[in-house]
């Protein structure tokens, strides 16, 4: 019981980062969940104004955590970008944040290398079992690390591929019931798809597909019957650009995203042989199988399964390449994590600076309050092939 709790506080404090399950809601919720969620936020100011759109948008330095083989399509032959975001600020936290650094060097017109990491910390934390016993404090903290390489197959589709090695390191090597815990790690990697449908006068649609965090299970201890699936992921996305003269574009976008994890299933509460039986087989299904699986598995049947698709929808007004005001909505249904949100963001650009920011506008009150609610973003990019512009 002990070992489980120690789990499960780590866990939640983990998911409160990415979801908000506080709803009062008659229906059953049932959240499909994965160890290191911190994959999930969105690492950018620019997306993050937009509602987390960014897997059809115009390719930038951030372009590697959203769809990588949209660089070969940038204007740019070198750049970098660098995030900062205070993470769970609304519920008095000033220890947690994201700290995410991305960019990218063309070797060519057609084939791009990239890179990208995200270190999140969690601030600091007091260790204690279900009942109350101090077993210290420690400095949970997670990073993921990849490269990768893009190139177009023609003047309009492009395709990426990219290996990330992730490291968890949630409760350091604490032992408690006689149970040692360490830090986990495993590999994933990503393939992406981009078609750019835009004119010279950078006017059309855009379509994007991604799969990204294709990897293995993490786990905390030596059982190996206790490691946890990590945030497989696909998403398909879309913007389309109007261009009124050359001043002036705005671009409208949606995003479409499915876990590829196994939903839980509806533990049998009278039971508990069974639902340790079903806990067991559903941490025992294999990592490609559960990507499968995860598109047919929910208790509720399809009905279900559609819950578990989240939308990002945004758009992005453009005044001389120089100045952009951004808006968003992201939509996750109430049963699946109940994260739904505004977003609002500006981005200026000069010479080779770019600098962006986003906010997640607050909603509800009392319990019902969205924890991510006052979220701020900074980012700022380097565009280092103007260095050398005549």
């Amino acid at each position: 019981m002990k070992r489980k709790f120690l789990k499960l506080t780590v866990g939640v404090f983990l998911s409160l980062g990415v979801i908000s399950a506080n709803a009062q809601t008659t229906q059953p919720i049932n959240v499909v969940t994965t160890a290191v969620p911190f994959l999930r936020i969105s690492p950018d100011a620019r997306a993050g104004g937009m509602g987390d759109l960014g897997v059809a948008t115009s390719p930038d330095a951030n372009a590697p955590f959203y769809n990588l083989a949209k660089v070969p399509f940038a204007q740019k032959n070198f750049s970098v970008g660098l995030t900062y975001t205070p993470w769970l600020k609304d519920l008095g936290l000033n220890d947690v944040y994201l700290l995410a650094l991305a960019g990218y060097y063309k070797l060519d017109e057609d084939q791009a290398l990239a890179g990208s990491v995200r270190y999140f910390s969690l601030g600091n934390i007091q260790f204690t079992d279900a009942a109350g016993n101090d077993f210290g404090s420690g400095r949970p903290r997670e990073f993921g690390v990849d490269f990768g390489y893009t190139r177009k197959l023609s003047d309009k589709i492009g395709l990426g591929v990219a290996l990330r090695y992730i490291h968890s390191n949630l409760a350091g090597n604490l032992a408690q019931s006689g149970t040692t815990y360490k830090p986990g790690s495993t590999v994933a990697g990503d393939i992406t798809f981009f078609y750019n449908g835009q004119d010279e006068a950078g006017q059309g649609w855009n379509f994007g597909a991604t799969l990204t965090n294709l990897g293995g299970k993490i786990g905390y201890t030596n059982d190996a019957t206790q490691k946890d699936y990590i945030p497989a992921n696909l998403s398909l996305g879309t913007t389309y650009t109007k261009a009124f003269d050359e001043q002036n574009k705005i671009t409208f976008g949606v995003d479409v995203h499915k876990l590829l994890v196994p939903t839980p299933p509806n533990f049998n509460q009278d039971d508990t042989a069974v639902a340790n039986a079903q806990a067991a087989d559903y941490r025992s299904k294999s990592t490609v199988s559960s990507w499968f699986s995860s598109f047919n598995d929910a208790p509720g049947g399809f009905k279900e399964e559609l819950k578990e698709f989240q939308v990002s929808l945004g758009a992005e007004y453009n005044y001389m390449d120089q100045f952009f005001f951004r808006a968003g909505y992201f939509y996750e249904d109430k049963t699946k994590g109940n994260r739904k949100y505004f977003t609002v963001g500006l981005g200026v650009k000069y010479n080779v600076f770019g600098l962006n920011f986003s906010y997640l506008v607050p909603s509800g009150s009392g319990v019902n309050r969205n924890p991510l609610s006052n979220t701020l973003r900074f980012g700022l990019i380097f565009d280092l092939d103007d260095l050398n512009a005549e």
